[in-house]
C-alpha cells in the first residue's frame, strides 16, 4: 500500500473536482433537455428527456441511444441539477429518490471516491482494491478537523466520535453494518486503528514533556499493541472464507474501546454475538471452516503434530471441501502471526496448547463412524480409534465416552434407564457436541482478550463502541439465524431514526422553526413486538419459547401457534398459496421476508448428550473441565426425547429454570447493546457490496439498491422527505436566486433574513414548501429543483438578450463598414476612370512632370513636419503642466503630513509620559500577581492531592460495586438454588401425601381388623354357649361328663397357647401403629408448614407476575395511543390540508368578486358556532367520562371489600380447622388411653378364652374375605369420581332426551291447535305489517348498528339452535335411563303377576311411543334442514347489507359520525358492563343457592348415618341382652325344645332388625343420590356459565374486529382522498403555469379593459345566479343531512323494540328453564316412586300437559322469528330505496359541480382582462386573507384541542376497559379460591367425620369388650360353682345309694329337688315331669323377656 501511496494522489480518492461539476454545458443540457430518471432492467434507472405528456403516461426520450418509450407518470423520477452531481451528502440533494441517490453514489464510486454521507449515514461501497487512503498522512490530515471540513472518511466519523467525547463527556458508538464481504471489519479495523494512533499521539507528546515516569508510554504502547492484535485472534478462530469474501467474520461483535479524562486509551473491551458454530461441522460448496483449522493443520510443526494427533487435510469429515487456498495468503504465516499476537497478549503456553488441543478435538469428532446393526436399529461403532485420541485429546475414558453416546442413561420419571440410540441420533450427539465445545472454546478466548484488555487500575471516563455486525438477510428460506439477525438490525434501524428524529428537532428548534414533529422510530415498533413480545399476544420468540417447553411440541405446531395468535397483525402474512415453501412471512422495514421454521426448537434448544457434557466436565484436562462448568444449565437428551414421547414429559418439566433458550440468550444480549447504544452518541456506517464477482470499477444497480433497503438509508431518505431537507444559508440563497426577483430587495443594505423574506415574497412560494429559520431557509424536496429550473430560465433569457444586443452591434457595425468601402470603391472608379481620360493628354503629361519640380509640393511636406513637432510640443507641455499640479499638490499634501506628525509627536511625548507612570503601576501589579500566583499554584496542588484521594475512593467505590455486582450474582445463583429446592420440596410434599394416604387405608385395615377380632370374641362366646349346652346334654351320663372334662382341659391348654401367639402378634400391631400414628402426626405438621411457605411464594410470584403484566399492557395501552393519536393527527392534517385547498379556489375566486367575501365570512362565523356547539359536546362527554371514573372507583371498591371479606372467611375457616386439628390431637390422646385400658383388658379376657381353636380358621377365613371387601371397597372409592363424570354425563343426557320428547310431543299436540293459532298469526301479522309501514318512514341511513344486533341476533338464533340440539341428545339420553328404570321395575316386580301383565301393557305404549317420537325426530331434523337455509339465505341478505353498509359509509364518513360511533360505542360498552355485573350477580346467587342446597343435603345424610349407627347400636345391645340370657339359663334346667323356641325367636328379631337395616340403607342411598345429582346441576351451571361468558367475550371480540375493519375502510377512503389531493395539486401547478403565462399577456390586454368591465357587470350577476343555485345544493344537501339525522333517530327506535324482543327472548329462556327444573323433579319422583301403575300414568299425563305448554311457548317464538324476518326485509327494502335516493343525490351534486367547472372555466378565460382590477384589489383582498387565515388557524387549533381531547378520551375508555377485564380477572381467580378452599373444607369435614366415627366405634367396642369380659366372668364363676355343686350332689347321692333304701333315696330325691328348683337345675328327672316343668319356665321367662 505504501508503494502505491507513493505513486498515486490520495487526494483524487478523497476530493471531488468541481470544475466538471460545475460544468455550463452540462447545466445547458440538463435545462434544455428537462431530464428524468426512468427504471430500466439493465441500469436500475436511466436518463431520458420528456417529449410529450399523455394523461397518466408520459413519452421519453433516452439520452444514451434516443430511443423512444412510453413511462408511466408515476414511475418517473427527477433528476437533480448538474450543481449536485457527486455531492459529499445525498441529504442536500434537492430531489431525494432512489434514482438520484443511486446515481450519486454510482458517479463517485467511478471516480475512485468510495465514501458518500447521506444524512447521519456514511456509506462505503467496496473498491476491492487497496486506495492510498489510510496512511498515517491522512490520519494526520483528518486529525482534529471537523465532519464538514473535510471530504468524508472512515476517518472523519472517527475523529467526529473521539471529540465529542472529549468535549461533551459522552460516550460513542460507531455502528458497522452490511453484507458478508461489504468491508465491515475493514472498517472496524481502521477506527481502531485512527484511535490507537490519535489516543497514542496525545499521550507521546505528553510523555515527552515529563520524563521521570517512563513507566506509564511502555504500558500504555503495550495496550495499544494488544488492542490492535486482538483483531488477528478473533478473525482465525471467527473469520472464514466465503463465496462472497475471502475473510468474512461469521460473528458480530462489539468493541468497547475505554478512555480517560485527557482521551488516553485505558482499556477495551468485546462482546461477541452469534457465532456460526455450524460452519465448523459443514461447508458449502467452495467454501472454508474457521481460519485457524487450516493454520493449525498447515503451520504445526513435527512436536506440535505428535502432541496434537494431527493429520492431513483429507483425512477430517468436518473439512468438507478438503485445503482450499485463499489467494495472496499462506496459511502458514498466518499461523505464526496468530502464535505472536497470542504472546503479545500475554497468553502463557498451556493456555495455547490447551486450545489447540481443544481445536484438534473438534476435527476428531468428526471422524468418529457410526453403523447401524443388521436387526436393530441401534447404533455401533466398530472402529474406535478416533474415539481415543479424542479422548485422549480431552481427557476422558473411553469407555464411558462410547457408552455415553451409543446407550445414554435418560430419566424416565425417577428412575434412569439406558437408551440405545440410532445411527442418526448418534450422528447428531457427535456433532452438536463438537459445534458446542467450539463455541464454548470461542467465548473463552473472548474472555481472555477481554481479560488481557482490561486495566483496572486506571478506570475509563467514557468509551467509544465500534459495532461489527451482520446487516439485513432476505434469502429465498430464511431461518432461525436470519430472524435474530433481522430482528437486530430492526432495533438498529429503529434506533437510528430515533436519532435522526432527536437532531432534526434540535435543528428546527434551534432554528425556531414550527414543525410537527415525528418519531419515525415508532414505525418500526410493530415489527419488533411481533418478534419480541412477551404476551397478550405472545410474539414469535416468547412462542418459540413456550413450544420449547410442550413435550409433544413440533416445528408445525409452533407455526400453528404463531399464525393462530399473530395471524391477524400488520407486519405478519400467512403462506399465499399451499405450493409455498416458507411457513410465515415477516414484513420488516426492508421488505417482505419468508421464513421457513424447520428444527427452530431444536436451534432454540441446542441440545446435548448430557452424559458425555458431565464427562466433559469431570475431565482431568481442567481447560476442558473450565469450558464444560455449566453443564446443569444445557437442555440434555430426555428432554429432546419428550418431544417425541409422552412417558419423559415430567423429566423435562422438572428441569424448567434450568436452562435458557438460545432466543432467550440473545435476546438479552441485545436489549443490554441497545441499552448501551441508547446512552452512547451513535455515529452509523453503512458498507455496501458493489457486485459478486469481487472485481474493482464494477457497480450492480439492483445488488446496491437492495443493500441500500436493507441497510436503512433508503428509510433515513424517506425520514428526509417528511421534513425540510434541503438547507441553504441567507447569503447563498440571496446571491444564487436574487436574480429571480430582481426588485424585490432595495438598493443599499439590508439584512439576510429581511432579503430573503422579500425574495420568497416575491417568487410567491406555497407557505407549505419552505420554512424560515435563525441562520437558514429550509425547504422540501424539490422545490430547490424548481427554484434552479427557474434561475435557468432566467439566465437564458438574459443571455439570450444580451446575444441579441452584441449581434445587434455586430451587424450595425459590418454594415457602415460595408457602407464605407462601397463609397470608397465608388471614388476609385471615378478616379480611374478619369485617369484613362487624361491618360493620353499632353497637358496631364506636362503637368506631371512639372509638378515634383515645384515647391509647392515641398512647402505641404514642411508644413506636415512642423504640424508634428507642434503636436509633440504641446504634449510635452501638458506633461510638464499635470507633473507641476502633481508636485504642488504633494507639497501640499507632505505639509499637511507634517503638520499632523508635529501634532503626533506632542501626543505621544504625553503619552509616553502616561506610559511611564502605566508602567510603575503595572509593575506593582505584576508582584501582587505574582504573591497571587504562588497562592493559586499551592491551592492548585492540594486540588490535585485532593483529585488523587477522590480518584483513589472512586477506585474503591468501583471495586465495592464489583463486590456488589459480584454478590448479585451469589444471590441470584441462590434464588435459582432455591427455585431447585422448591421443586425438590414439591415431589417430596407429593410423596410425603402419598404416604398419609397409605397410612390411613393401614390404619382403617387395623380397625376392621380390629372389629373382626371382636366379632371373633361374640362367636367364641356363642360357642361357649353351645359347649355348654353340649356338656349339659351329656351330663346325664357320668362317663361321657368326665371324658368331656378331659377334653376341655386340652382345649384350654390348647387356647392358653394361642392365646399367647395372639398377644404376641397383638403388641406387634400395636407398636406398629404407634409409631404410624406418630409419623402422621409429624408429617402432617410438616405438610402444613410447607403449604404455608407454599402459599406465601405463590403469592409473591403472583403479585410480581401481575405487576409485569400490567405495566407491558399499559405500555402496550400506550404505544397503541400514541399510533391512535397520530393517525388521527395525520387524518385531520389532510383534512387541513384539503381545506386549504378548497379555501384557496375560494380565495381566488374572491378575488374576482367581492361579494364572496361577505359570505364566507357568514359561513366562518356558522363555523365558530358550530366550533361552540362541540364544546359544549365535549364539556358532556368530560362529565359522562367523570361519571365513569366515579362508577368504576366505587366497583373497584366494592370488589376490595369483597375481597376483603373473602379473605376474613379464609382465616376464620383456617382458624376452625386448626382448632378441628387441636381436637383431633386431643382425641387421639384419648385414643391411646383407651387404648392402654384395652390391651390391659385383652390381657384379663386372655386368660379367660379357653375353645377358640375351631373359630380360629373360620375367623382367618372371614378375614381373608374382610380384606377382599376393603379392596373393592377402595375400589369403589376411586370409582366414585369417576360416577361422578358418569352422572354429570348421564344429566345432561336426560335434559337433551327430556327435550327431545317435550319437542316431539309439541309437534303432535301442534296439528289439532294449528288452525286457530294461524289465524291469530295472521291477525297478529296484519298488525305488525300495518305498524311496520308506520316504521318504515323512519327507517332510511346508518344501519350499522342494525346491522350488528342482526349479528348478534344470529349468533343468539345459532347459540339456540346447538343448546336445541344439545336438549334433544339429552332427551335421547333421558329415554334410555327412563327404559333401565322400567327394566328396574319389572325386575322388582316379577312376584305380582298382575303387576307384570300391566308393565307389559305400558312397555308396548311405550313401544308406540318410541316409534311415534322416531317420527317426529325425522320431522325435528327436516324443520333443522329448512332452519339452516333460512340461516344461509340471511347470510347472504347480511353480506349485501354489509355491501350497501360500505357504500353508505363511504358517502357520510365525516368527524360528526365519527363522534356519534363513539358515543354510541360507549352507550354500548356501558350496556355491556351492566349485563355482566347483573349476571355475575346472578350466578353468584345462584352458586350460593346451590351451596346452601348441598349444606342442607350433606347435613341430612349426616343425620340418616347416625340414624343407622344408633340401630345397629340397638341390634349389638339385643345380640349382647339375648347372649346374657343364654348365658344366664343353666345347663340342668334347660331342654333342647326351649333353646329352639328361644333361637327362633331370635332369629325373628335379628331378620326384623336386617329389614329395618336394608330400609335405611335405601333411604341412606336415595339420600346419596339426591346429594350426587344436586353436585351435577351446580357443575351443569358452572359450565353453563363459563359457556355464557365465553360467549359473551367471543362477541366483543366480534365487535373489536368490526371496529378495526371500519378503521380499514376509513384509512382507505382517506387514500382515495389522498390521491385526489395530489392530483389537484397536480393541477394546480397547471393553473400555475396557465397563470404566469397570462400574465405576460397582460400587457396586451390593457386595450379591451373597458369592454372586459362591461362583461365584468354581466359575469357579476350570472355569478348571483350561480351562488343561489350552490346555495340551493346546500340547502339540499342539508336537507339530506336532517332525513339522515331522522333515519338514525328511527333505527335506534328499531334497536330499542329489538332489545325488548331480546329480553322477551330471555324471559322465555327462563320460563324453558324453570320448566327444565320441573322436568328433573319429575324425572327424579319416576325414579324414586315404586307404587305402580296408577302413579306412572298420572306422571305421564302430567308431562304431556307440560309438554303442550312448551309447544306452545316455541310456536309464540317461531312466530316471533317469523316476525323478525319479515322485518328484515323489510328493511333490506327500505335500505334498496334509500340507495336510490342516494344515487339520485348523487347525479344532483354531479351536476352542481359540472356547473362549477364551467364557472371555473369561464373564469380563466377572464382572468388575462382582469390583471389590471387585480392590481387595483389586491392590497384590500390581502387584509382579508390575512384574516381569514388567522381565523383558519384559530379553527386548526380548535381541532387540534378537540383531537387532544378525543385522544384523552379515548384513553380513559380504554384505562376503563382494561379496568373491567382486571375486575373480571379478579372475581373468576376468587371464586377459583373459593371453590379450592370448598373443596379443603369438604375434605377436612370428611376427615373430621371418619375420625369421630372412629373414636365411636373405638370407645363402642371398648364398652363391648368390657361387658363381654364380665360376662364371660360371671359365666366362668357360675360355671365353677354348679360344676362344684354338681360334683358335691353327685358324692353325696353316691354315699346316699350306698347308704340306705328308698325311702331315704325318694326324701333325698325330693329334698334334692327342691334344692334344685331353688338352683334352677335338674340332675335326674322323669321325661314327663321335665317336659312340663320346661314349659311351665319358658311361660314363666317368656313375660320377662318381653
Amino acid at each position: 500500500m505504501s508503494q502505491r501511496s507513493g505513486q498515486e494522489d490520495p487526494e483524487r480518492y478523497l476530493f471531488v473536482d468541481r470544475a466538471v461539476v460545475y460544468n455550463p454545458a452540462a447545466q445547458a443540457d440538463w435545462t434544455a433537455k428537462k431530464l428524468v430518471w426512468i427504471p430500466s432492467e439493465r441500469h436500475g434507472f436511466e436518463a431520458a428527456s420528456v417529449r410529450e405528456e399523455r394523461g397518466d403516461e408520459v413519452v421519453v426520450e433516452l439520452a444514451e441511444n434516443g430511443k423512444k418509450a412510453v413511462v408511466n407518470k408515476d414511475d418517473i423520477q427527477k433528476m437533480n441539477p448538474p450543481k449536485f452531481s457527486k455531492v459529499e451528502d445525498m441529504a442536500e440533494l434537492t430531489c431525494l429518490n432512489e434514482a438520484s441517490v443511486l446515481h450519486n453514489l454510482k458517479d463517485r464510486y467511478y471516480s475512485g471516491l468510495i465514501y458518500t454521507y447521506s444524512g447521519l449515514f456514511c456509506v462505503v461501497i467496496n473498491p476491492y482494491k487497496n486506495l492510498p487512503i489510510y496512511s498515517e498522512n491522512i490520519v494526520e490530515m483528518y486529525r482534529g478537523k471537523k465532519r464538514h471540513e473535510m471530504p468524508p472518511h472512515i476517518y472523519a466519523i472517527s475523529e467526529s466520535a473521539y471529540r465529542c467525547m472529549l468535549q461533551d463527556r459522552e460516550d460513542q458508538s460507531i455502528l458497522c453494518t452490511g453484507e458478508s464481504g461489504a468491508g465491515k471489519t475493514e472498517n472496524t479495523k481502521k477506527v481502531i486503528q485512527y484511535l490507537a494512533h490519535v489516543a497514542s499521539s496525545h499521550k507521546g507528546r505528553k510523555d515527552h514533556n515529563i520524563p521521570e515516569s517512563p513507566k506509564p508510554v511502555k504500558l500504555q504502547g503495550e495496550l495499544e499493541r494488544q488492542l490492535l492484535q486482538a483483531n488477528p485472534i478473533l478473525e482465525s478462530f471467527g473469520n472464514a472464507k466465503t463465496v462472497k469474501n475471502d475473510n468474512s467474520s461469521r460473528f458480530g461483535k462489539f468493541i468497547r474501546v475505554n478512555f480517560d479524562v485527557t482521551g488516553y486509551i485505558v482499556g477495551a473491551n468485546i462482546e461477541t454475538y452469534l457465532l456460526e458454530k455450524s460452519r465448523a461441522i459443514r461447508q458449502a460448496k467452495d467454501e472454508r471452516t474457521f481460519h485457524i483449522f487450516y493454520q493449525l493443520l498447515a503451520g504445526a510443526g513435527e512436536h506440535l503434530r505428535s502432541d496434537l494427533l494431527l493429520e492431513g487435510f483429507s483425512n477430517y469429515r468436518f473439512l468438507s471441501n478438503g485445503n482450499i487456498p485463499i489467494p495472496g495468503q499462506q496459511d502458514k504465516d498466518n499461523f505464526h502471526e496468530t502464535m505472536e499476537a497470542m504472546h503479545i497478549m500475554s497468553f502463557s503456553h498451556e493456555e495455547i496448547l490447551a486450545m489447540l488441543k481443544v481445536v484438534s478435538a473438534v476435527l476428531q469428532f468428526g471422524n468418529i463412524v457410526f453403523k447401524k446393526e443388521r436387526n436393530t436399529d441401534q447404533a455401533s461403532m466398530p472402529d474406535n480409534t478416533a474415539a481415543q485420541k479424542l479422548c485422549h485429546l480431552l481427557g476422558m475414558n473411553v469407555m464411558e465416552f462410547t457408552r455415553a453416546i451409543l446407550s445414554p442413561r435418560i430419566k424416565v420419571g425417577r428412575d434412569y434407564v439406558q437408551k440405545a440410540q440410532t445411527k442418526e441420533q448418534a450422528d447428531f450427539a457427535v456433532e452438536a457436541l463438537a459445534k458446542a465445545t467450539y463455541e464454548r472454546l470461542f467465548r473463552w478466548l473472548v474472555h481472555r482478550i477481554n481479560k488481557a484488555l482490561d486495566r483496572t487500575k486506571r478506570q475509563g471516563a467514557s468509551f467509544i463502541g465500534i459495532l461489527d455486525i451482520a446487516g439485513f438477510e432476505i434469502f429465498q428460506l430464511n431461518s432461525f439465524e436470519q430472524l435474530c439477525i433481522n430482528y437486530t438490525n430492526e432495533k438498529l434501524q429503529q434506533l437510528f431514526n430515533h436519532t435522526m428524529f432527536i437532531l432534526e428537532q434540535e435543528e428546527y428548534q434551534r432554528e425556531g422553526i414550527e414543525w410537527s414533529f415525528i418519531d419515525f422510530g415508532l414505525d418500526l415498533q410493530p415489527c419488533i413486538d411481533l418478534i419480541e413480545r412477551p404476551a397478550n399476544p405472545p410474539g414469535v420468540l416468547a412462542l418459540l419459547d413456550e413450544e420449547c417447553w410442550f413435550p409433544k411440541a413440533t416445528d408445525k405446531t409452533f407455526v400453528d401457534k404463531l399464525i393462530q395468535e399473530q395471524g391477524t397483525h400488520t407486519k405478519f402474512q400467512k403462506p399465499r398459496q399451499l405450493k409455498d415453501k416458507a411457513d410465515f412471512c415477516i414484513i420488516h422495514y426492508a421488505g417482505r421476508v419468508d421464513y421457513k421454521a424447520d428444527e427452530w426448537l431444536m436451534k432454540n434448544m441446542d441440545p446435548l448428550n448430557d452424559n458425555v457434557a458431565t464427562l466433559l466436565h469431570q475431565s482431568t484436562d481442567k481447560f476442558v473441565a473450565e469450558l464444560w462448568k455449566d453443564v446443569d444449565r444445557i437442555v440434555g437428551l430426555d428432554q429432546v426425547a419428550g418431544m417425541n414421547e409422552t412417558a419423559f414429559g415430567s423429566t423435562y418439566k422438572t428441569k424448567k429454570g434450568m436452562f435458557r433458550t438460545v432466543g432467550q440468550l440473545y435476546k438479552e444480549s441485545l436489549t443490554k447493546l441497545m441499552a448501551t447504544l441508547r446512552n452512547t452518541n451513535p455515529n452509523f456506517v453503512r458498507c455496501i457490496i458493489p457486485n459478486h464477482e469481487k472485481r474493482a470499477g464494477k457497480l450492480e444497480p439492483h445488488l446496491v439498491l437492495d443493500q441500500l433497503r436493507c441497510n436503512g438509508v433508503l428509510e433515513g431518505i424517506r425520514i428526509c422527505r417528511q421534513g425540510f431537507p434541503n438547507r441553504i444559508v441567507f447569503q447563498e440563497f440571496r446571491q444564487r436566486y436574487e436574480i429571480l426577483t430582481p426588485n424585490a430587495i432595495p438598493k443599499g443594505f439590508m439584512d439576510g433574513k429581511q432579503a430573503c423574506e422579500r425574495m420568497i415574497q416575491a417568487l410567491e412560494l406555497d407557505p407549505n414548501l419552505f420554512r424560515i429559520g435563525q441562520s437558514k431557509i429550509f425547504f422540501r424536496t424539490g422545490v430547490l429543483a424548481h427554484l434552479e429550473e427557474e434561475r435557468d430560465l432566467k439566465i437564458t433569457d438574459i443571455i439570450i438578450y444580451f446575444q441579441s444586443v452584441c449581434r445587434g452591434y455586430l451587424a450595425r457595425k459590418a454594415f457602415a463598414k460595408k457602407q464605407q468601402q462601397l463609397s470608397a470603391l465608388k471614388v476609385l472608379q471615378r478616379n480611374c476612370a478619369a485617369y484613362l481620360k487624361l491618360r493620353h493628354w499632353q497637358w496631364w503629361r506636362l503637368f506631371t512632370k512639372v509638378k515634383p519640380l515645384l515647391q509647392v509640393t515641398r512647402q505641404e511636406e514642411e508644413m506636415q513636419a512642423k504640424d508634428e513637432e507642434l503636436v509633440k510640443v504641446k504634449e510635452r507641455q501638458l506633461k510638464v503642466e499635470n507633473e507641476l499640479v502633481e508636485m504642488e499638490r504633494k507639497h501640499q499634501q507632505l505639509v499637511e503630513e507634517k503638520n499632523i506628525l508635529a501634532e503626533q509627536l506632542q501626543a505621544e511625548t504625553e503619552l509616553f509620559a502616561e506610559a511611564e507612570e502605566m508602567r510603575a503601576r503595572l509593575a506593582s501589579r505584576k508582584q501582587e500577581l505574582e504573591e497571587i500566583l504562588h497562592d493559586l499554584e499551592s491551592r492548585v496542588e492540594e486540588e490535585e492531592e485532593r483529585n488523587q484521594s477522590l480518584q483513589n475512593e472512586k477506585k474503591k467505590m468501583q471495586s465495592h460495586i464489583q463486590d456488589l455486582e459480584e454478590q448479585l450474582d451469589e444471590e441470584e445463583a441462590a434464588r435459582q438454588k432455591l427455585q431447585l429446592d422448591k421443586v425438590t420440596a414439591e415431589a417430596k410434599i407429593k410423596k410425603l401425601e402419598e404416604d398419609i394416604v397409605l397410612l390411613e387405608d393401614q390404619n382403617s385395615k387395623f380397625l376392621k381388623e380390629k372389629k373382626l377380632l371382636e366379632d371373633r370374641i361374640n362367636e367364641a362366646t356363642t360357642l361357649l354357649t353351645e359347649e355348654e349346652e353340649k356338656a349339659k346334654n351329656l351330663g346325664k351320663v357320668k362317663n361321657k361328663q368326665e371324658m368331656m372334662m378331659v377334653d376341655l382341659e386340652e382345649r384350654l391348654k390348647k387356647e392358653e397357647k394361642t392365646r399367647q401367639e395372639l398377644e404376641k402378634a397383638k403388641r406387634k400391631l400395636d407398636a406398629e401403629t404407634t409409631d404410624l400414628q406418630d409419623q402422621i402426626a409429624e408429617l402432617q405438621t410438616q405438610i402444613e408448614e410447607l403449604k404455608i411457605q407454599l402459599a406465601k411464594k405463590e403469592e409473591e410470584l403472583q403479585t410480581a407476575l401481575t405487576r409485569g403484566d400490567e405495566e407491558a399492557a399499559q405500555k402496550n395501552n400506550a404505544l397503541k395511543q400514541v399510533r391512535e393519536l397520530q393517525a388521527q393527527l395525520a387524518e385531520l392534517q389532510e383534512d387541513l390540508e384539503s381545506e386549504k385547498i378548497c379555501r384557496s379556489k375560494a380565495e381566488k375566486l374572491k378575488r374576482d368578486l367581492s361579494e364572496e367575501l361577505e359570505a364566507l365570512k357568514t359561513e366562518l362565523e356558522d363555523t365558530l358556532d358550530t366550533t361552540a356547539a362541540q364544546q359544549e359536546l365535549r364539556t358532556k362527554r368530560e362529565q359522562e367520562v367523570a361519571e365513569l371514573k366515579k362508577a368504576i372507583d366505587e366497583e373497584t371498591k366494592n370488589h376490595e371489600a369483597q375481597i376483603q371479606e373473602m379473605r376474613q372467611r379464609h382465616g376464620i375457616a383456617l382458624e376452625e380447622l386448626s382448632e378441628q386439628l387441636d381436637q383431633a390431637k386431643r382425641f387421639k390422646a384419648n385414643l391411646e388411653k383407651n387404648k392402654l385400658s384395652l390391651e390391659n383388658d385383652n390381657k384379663e379376657l386372655s386368660c379367660e378364652v379357653k375353645s377358640l381353636q375351631q373359630t380360629r380358621t373360620e375367623s382367618e377365613h372371614k378375614r381373608k374375605k374382610l380384606e377382599a371387601q376393603l379392596q373393592e371397597f377402595m375400589a369403589r372409592a376411586t370409582e366414585v369420581e369417576r360416577a361422578k363424570g358418569e352422572l354429570t354425563e348421564r344429566s345432561h343426557k336426560l335434559q337433551m332426551e327430556l327435550d327431545n320428547v317435550s319437542a316431539l310431543l309439541e309437534e303432535a299436540e301442534k296439528k289439532g291447535i294449528k288452525l286457530a293459532k294461524d289465524a291469530d298469526n295472521l291477525g297478529s301479522q296484519l298488525q305488525d305489517t300495518q305498524e311496520l309501514l308506520q316504521e318504515e318512514t323512519r327507517q332510511k341511513l346508518n344501519l350499522s348498528s342494525r346491522v350488528r344486533q342482526l349479528e348478534e341476533e344470529k349468533n343468539t338464533l345459532l347459540e339456540q339452535q346447538e343448546e336445541d340440539e344439545e336438549a334433544r341428545r339429552n332427551l335421547e339420553k333421558q329415554l334410555q335411563t327412563v327404559q333401565a328404570q322400567l327394566f328396574e321395575t319389572k325386575k322388582k316386580l316379577e312376584e305380582d303377576v298382575g303387576a307384570m301383565e300391566g308393565l307389559e301393557e305400558v312397555k308396548r305404549k311405550l313401544q308406540k311411543d318410541m316409534e311415534l317420537t322416531s317420527q317426529r325426530l325425522e320431522e325435528k331434523a327436516m324443520s333443522m334442514d329448512k332452519m339452516e337455509k333460512t340461516k344461509n339465505r340471511l347470510q347472504q341478505e347480511l353480506d349485501d347489507l354489509m355491501v350497501d353498509l360500505d357504500h353508505q359509509r363511504q358517502i357520510v364518513s365525516n368527524l360528526e359520525k365519527k363522534q356519534k360511533k363513539f358515543d354510541q360505542m360507549l352507550a354500548e360498552e356501558k350496556t355491556i358492563s351492566a349485563r355482566y355485573a347483573e349476571e355475575r350477580d346472578k350466578a353468584e346467587a345462584e352458586a350460593r343457592e346451590k351451596e346452601t342446597k348441598a349444606l342442607s343435603m350433606a347435613r341430612a345424610l349426616e343425620e340418616a348415618l347416625e340414624a343407622k349407627e344408633e340401630l345397629e347400636r340397638f341390634n349389638k345391645q339385643l345380640r349382647a341382652e339375648m347372649e346374657d340370657l343364654m348365658s344366664s339359663k343353666d345347663d340342668v334346667g334347660k331342654n333342647v325344645h326351649e333353646l329352639e323356641k328361644s333361637k327362633r325367636t331370635l332369629e325373628q328379631q335379628v331378620e326384623e332388625m336386617r329389614t329395618q337395616l336394608e330400609e335405611l340403607e335405601d333411604e341412606l342411598q336415595a339420600t346419596e343420590d339426591a346429594k350426587l345429582r344436586l353436585e351435577v346441576n351446580m357443575q351443569a351451571m358452572k359450565a353453563q356459565f363459563d359457556r355464557d361468558l365465553q360467549a359473551r367475550d367471543e362477541q366483543g371480540d366480534e365487535k373489536k374486529r368490526a371496529l378495526v375493519k371500519q378503521v380499514r375502510e376509513m384509512e382507505a377512503e382517506l387514500e382515495d382522498e389522498r390521491k385526489q389531493r395530489t392530483l389537484s395539486v397536480a393541477a394546480k401547478k397547471k393553473l400555475e403555469m396557465d397563470l404566469n403565462e397570462l400574465e405576460g399577456q397582460i400587457e396586451a390586454a390593457n386595450k379591451g379593459r373597458d369592454e372586459a368591465i362591461k362583461q365584468l357587470r354581466k359575469l357579476q350577476a350570472q355569478m348571483k345566479d350561480y351562488q343561489r343555485e350552490l346555495e340551493e345544493a346546500r340547502a339540499s344537501r342539508d336537507e339530506i343531512f336532517t332525513q339522515s339525522k331522522e333515519n338514525e333517530k328511527k333505527l335506534k327506535s328499531l334497536e330499542a323494540e329489538i332489545l325488548q324482543l331480546q329480553e322477551d327472548h330471555a324471559a322465555s329462556e327462563r320460563a324453558r328453564r324453570h320448566a327444565e327444573q320441573e322436568r328433573d323433579e319429575l324425572a327424579d319422583e319416576i325414579s324414586n316412586s315404586a307404587s305402580g301403575k296408577s302413579s306412572l300414568l298420572e306422571e305421564k299425563r302430567r308431562l304431556e300437559a307440560r309438554i303442550s305448554q312448551l309447544e306452545e311457548e316455541l310456536e309464540e317464538e317461531q312466530g316471533n322469528m317469523e316476525l323478525l324476518n319479515d322485518r328484515f326485509r323489510k328493511s333490506n327494502l327500505q335500505v334498496d330505496s334509500l340507495n336510490t335516493e342516494l344515487a339520485g343525490e348523487r347525479s344532483a351534486a354531479q351536476k352542481s359541480e359540472n356547473a362549477r367547472q364551467q364557472m371555473e372555466r369561464q373564469n380563466k378565460e377572464l382572468k388575462a382582462k382582469l390583471a389590471e382590477l387585480e392590481g387595483a384589489v389586491k392590497s384590500k383582498f390581502k387584509a382579508s386573507i390575512t384574516a381569514l387565515e388567522a381565523k383558519i388557524l384559530q379553527l386548526e387549533e380548535q381541532l387540534e384541542q378537540e383531537a387532544k381531547e378525543r385522544g384523552a378520551a379515548n384513553k380513559i375508555v380504554r384505562r376503563t376497559e382494561k379496568k373491567l377485564k382486571e375486575v373480571m380477572m379478579q372475581v373468576e381467580d376468587e371464586r377459583r379460591h373459593g371453590d379450592q378452599f370448598k373443596e379443603q373444607m369438604e375434605k377436612a369435614n370428611s376427615r373430621m367425620k371418619q375420625l369421630k366415627r372412629q373414636l365411636e366405634e373405638a370407645e363402642e367396642e371398648a364398652t363391648r369388650a368390657n361387658a363381654s369380659r364380665r360376662k364371660l366372668q360371671r359365666e366362668l364363676d357360675d360355671a365353677t360353682e354348679a360344676s362344684e355343686g354338681l360334683s358335691r350332689e353327685v358324692n353325696s347321692l353316691k354315699n346316699r345309694l350306698r347308704r340306705g333304701g328308698p325311702v331315704s333315696s325318694f326324701s333325698s330325691s325330693r329334698s334334692g329337688r327342691r334344692n334344685l328348683n331353688l338352683d334352677g337345675a335338674s340332675v335326674d328327672l322323669s321325661d314327663d315331669d321335665a317336659d312340663s316343668r320346661t314349659s311351665d319356665f319358658n311361660e314363666t321367662q317368656t313375660p320377662n323377656v318381653e
